[in-house]
């Protein structure tokens, strides 16, 4: 279990470094879905980390496939828009 959490926040604290923003959509959801998919897979007999397995790869699956085209992504640099 703390092999898990330790994952997971690793993964969530490395997700904004030097990384696209489809990619750190993908790592983000994947640590999220890491998370959702070990608690679940706890519950339901699965196994922690069979859970995780499967809920971090749909995390990141959908994390990548649901990024907004480039002409949505609103960039800040120190608090000020870009031009």
């Amino acid at each position: 279990m703390r092999a898990v959490l330790a994952l997971t926040l690793a993964a969530t604290l490395l997700g904004g470094c030097n990384l696209h923003h489809s990619e750190r959509r993908a790592v983000t959801g994947g640590a999220i879905g890491a998370a959702g998919g070990a608690a679940v897979g706890s519950l339901t007999g699965l196994g922690l980390v069979n859970g995780a397995l499967l809920g971090g790869a749909g995390g990141a699956l959908i994390g990548a496939a649901t990024t907004p085209s480039e002409g949505h992504v609103h960039h800040h640099y120190h608090g000020r828009k870009k031009k």
